[in-house]
């Protein structure tokens, strides 16, 4: 159950906006507007942050070698630059393949995209969620090496390069009890990646549910909720800023995309939520 404490109630898109303007403070030291925090949204608030790995099989921890060991074996050779176990594992969450890894955005309205990316659920769920987490909450919480790693990169995320020297295989990454979130930012593999201002996260366990760890720790994160009432308005707004498909997808899935949502009408999403008609085109 999410902690009441750090779950904010948006009743109006002035509102949100308040809360986005409030996470990208000014840096004193900088004397620059800065912000801490990454986004990552939910279409219901309900839902756990659990990983795709932890949710293709209830034998997850037995397959997650077995699915990399064969997407490495059949992918073409020359799918990532550099042979690094990092960047296939990368590559695999950026295809679909089930992995450990959670995406996240530094952008709120791209975070707030995902939780409005499917119309269909505007009725469906009462609420949808934007999970904030405050990068610098979570590198309080990293072991002294890792800090050290991080200064000496001159930042909140790590690099899959610099990850490769803490834990060359997946044989590094074992259960803790201590188990702690990792940040890092993608090679950029396409434009994709690059627009939606991607990163990821992973702990060191396979098993460690991202919601529960953050419940553990409410220091670090907030959940956002996006009442039914306002989810086509705030679709809307998006569709207005350009945060829509046809930029976070390019190509012509994305556009496909876009133009299904652009011209669906309220109606007939809410004729969907109730059962009577088939959306599965």
């Amino acid at each position: 159950m999410t902690n009441r404490v750090n779950t904010i109630f948006v009743n109006s898109w002035m509102e949100l906006m308040k809360v986005f303007a409030d996470d990208g403070g000014r840096s004193e030291e900088l004397d620059r507007y800065r912000s801490d925090y990454v986004y990552r949204g939910m279409r219901s608030a309900d839902w756990l942050l659990k990983t795709s790995l932890q949710r293709s099989n209830v034998q997850f921890e037995q397959i997650e070698k077995h699915l990399l060991r064969n997407f490495k074996k059949y992918a073409p050779h020359d799918s990532v630059p550099v042979d690094n176990f990092w960047y296939w594992l990368t590559l695999a969450q950026h295809h679909g393949l089930p992995t450990r890894l959670l995406d996240w955005t530094y952008s709120p309205l791209i975070g707030l995209h995902f939780c409005l990316e499917n119309h269909l659920d505007f009725e469906r769920f009462e609420y949808a969620a934007l999970w904030s987490v405050n990068l610098s909450k979570v590198k309080e919480r990293l072991p002294n090496a890792l800090k050290e790693e991080l200064v000496n990169d001159g930042g909140f995320t790590f690099s899959v390069d610099t990850l490769l020297t803490l834990y060359p295989s997946i044989d590094e990454l074992a259960t803790n009890e201590n188990d702690f979130m990792i940040f890092f930012e993608p090679p950029s593999f396409d434009s994709r990646i690059i627009n939606q201002y991607a990163l990821l996260s992973t702990t060191l366990s396979s098993k460690t549910i991202v919601s529960d760890w953050l419940i553990a720790h409410p220091d670090i994160y907030r959940k956002i909720l996006i009442p039914a009432k306002l989810k086509w308005e705030f679709r809307d707004r998006l569709d207005q800023m350009h945060i829509t498909e046809r930029l976070l997808f390019p190509g012509l899935d994305g556009l496909c995309s876009w133009l299904k949502r652009w011209y669906w009408s309220k109606e007939k999403s809410a004729i969907s939520a109730t059962g009577e008609d088939s959306v599965n085109d």
